[in-house]
Parts: C-alpha cells; sequence; structure tokens
C-alpha cells in the first residue's frame, strides 16, 4: 500500500475525523484530524500500545496523568492499559499519525 497522506487528510465540523490508512489483524494505522476544540476522549486499551506522531498543528496528548502539547515532529506513546487521548487546544487544525499495535 502506497499513500500521499496530504491527499488524504480530512476534517468534519461535527467531531474529530478518522482516517483509516493500515487495518490489519496485527495493527492499524490512522491518521486523527483535529480542527480547534475537537479532541479523542481519553480511553485504555488493556493489550494493545498506541503511538501518535504529529504531523501538523500542536495537538495535545494525554498519556497517564501527564499532558503535553506536541509540534510537528513530536511522538508520543502508551502502553497497553495506560490512560491515553488527543485534544486540539490551539487555534488551527492538527493531524497525528497513529499506530495501535495489536489493532482492537
Amino acid at each position: 500500500m502506497f499513500a500521499d497522506i496530504r491527499k488524504l487528510k480530512q476534517f468534519k465540523a461535527e467531531k474529530m475525523t478518522k482516517v483509516g490508512l493500515v487495518d490489519s489483524p496485527r495493527m492499524f494505522c490512522d491518521l486523527y484530524c483535529l480542527l480547534p476544540g475537537q479532541e479523542q476522549r481519553v480511553h485504555a486499551h488493556a493489550d494493545s500500545d498506541k503511538v501518535y506522531y504529529v504531523l501538523e498543528g500542536a495537538p495535545t496528548i494525554v498519556i497517564g496523568d501527564e499532558e503535553r502539547r506536541l509540534a510537528p515532529g513530536g511522538i508520543a506513546h502508551a502502553a497497553p492499559g495506560i490512560r491515553h487521548g488527543v485534544r486540539n487546544d490551539s487555534d488551527t487544525g492538527a493531524v497525528c499519525l497513529v499506530f495501535m499495535t495489536p489493532g482492537p
């Protein structure tokens, strides 16, 4: 599979948009596209790792009890069982490449 992420990103006014890139029994990879004020609620996966890699914007990533605003090139990892989520507190759109393994 080959893709140009710049052409696949999409934003929706109603809620954060997930664009599926790869989905297999072993992992998934999505684009999370967040307009200002949008978020992915904080949650946990008992048996999966999740990685957020910021492509655009400055989203706030929550990992456990810690929150950090990341710039493009920033990365965050949530180990299995650790609470995690992302929100866009900035005034511009944000795009993250998100990996989870194993997939849900």
